[in-house]
């Protein structure tokens, strides 16, 4: 018996990913319910070789749902997670709405699959921000061995971050430019188009992005409330895939060699660390994959026990869409949920 799943916001970029990776895993689904905004009720999305139509959220019954991807945006969140997870269907939310409610666990499943159990509070489970979650994959097997004390983190996001909006103003301005005309800049405070912009998400009082709060947040609620991390957040022209260049500094004596060894080891990391032209990852190696891709992995000596590396991974897969396929997962796994369908039968 498979398992009833709602895919909320169904038509943007993440919605759609959701869709491709539960058939790509074989997920075991009993029927896959599209959902979006009414404007969108009647378009269609793929599922492998199926074509959905998609269905509009405000007029659906979640009592017979057993799994519910929500993808549509904190406001959408706060409105409908509750209310969806009173109906005894599981939210693994995508948005910021719930991260930080104590009675919410924040998931990334390599990291702390454990804390899940406590989903049962709300029936709401979080998934962390696109730059947290392959950050804190990469942090975790490092942490377990040599105790990170403190994290600086400068990130290199791509568009898809920002959405569908995002990619088509990095695609218009690249044309316009190329075409000798002036760009029309909506969507980012700046033209993106061979450009860097270090501002994502609004402006706190002591200066830094909430994107960047974010990051501290987060990693402290997923892996651990002492670890101190600072971050800056940069918006790069690139469509997919968000980079990361990490330094860390730690209790334990920590040895490149070792550290590149314990990576590799690590569930769902990928090393690529040749020290050559061309010998580690970049955003168009990430794109399309599951992977955290780490590489430039080496030594600081302007710490005691620092190291340095640079990650990067697929913000639309791992960043999202996958990391809330594999939540759902360990609920299934850890027999956590059952089948409305088999329950009622």
């Amino acid at each position: 018996m498979g398992y009833k799943v709602a895919v909320v916001g169904a038509t943007g970029n993440v919605g759609r990913e959701m869709l491709a990776i539960l058939e790509e895993r074989g997920f075991p689904v009993s029927e896959v319910v599209p959902l979006a905004s009414r404007r969108s009720m009647g378009q269609e999305v793929s599922f492998g070789d199926k074509t959905l139509k998609v269905r509009a959220l405000e007029n659906y019954d979640f009592s017979d749902t057993d799994i519910c991807l929500m993808s549509a945006g904190g406001a959408v969140s706060k409105e409908w997670s509750p209310k969806i997870g009173n109906q005894g269907c599981v939210v693994i939310d995508n948005s910021s709405a719930f991260r930080y409610d104590s009675d919410v666990p924040l998931i990334v499943p390599e990291v702390n699959a454990d804390a899940i159990t406590g989903f049962s509070k709300r029936n709401i489970i979080a998934n962390p921000n696109c730059s947290t979650a392959q950050l804190v994959v990469a942090l975790k097997p490092l942490h377990d061995r040599f105790g990170i004390k403190r994290v600086v983190v400068s990130t290199y996001q791509s568009v898809s971050g920002a959405g569908k909006d995002g990619m088509d103003e990095l695609d218009r301005q690249t044309k316009s430019l190329y075409s000798l005309k002036e760009p029309e800049t909506k969507k980012f405070p700046k033209r993106i188009a061979f450009n860097v912009i270090p501002h994502i998400d609004v402006f706190m009082e002591d200066g830094f992005t909430k994107e960047e709060w974010k990051m501290t947040v987060e990693t402290k609620k997923i892996l651990d409330p002492k670890i101190k991390l600072t971050a800056t957040c940069v918006r790069v022209p690139v469509f997919i895939a968000h980079s990361e260049a990490v330094n860390i500094e730690c209790e334990q004596p920590i040895r490149a060699e070792e550290a590149r060894e314990i990576l590799r080891a690590a569930p769902g990391i990928l090393v690529i660390d040749k020290q050559e032209p061309g010998g580690y990852a970049t955003p168009l190696d990430a794109a399309g994959e599951d992977a955290t891709y780490i590489s430039r992995i080496r030594e600081d000596a302007t710490v005691e026990n620092g190291l340095a590396f640079w990650c990067v991974s697929d913000n639309l897969r791992k960043g999202a869409a996958l990391n809330a396929v594999q939540i759902a997962e360990v609920l299934i796994n850890r027999k956590l949920i059952q089948p409305k369908a088999k329950a009622a039968a």
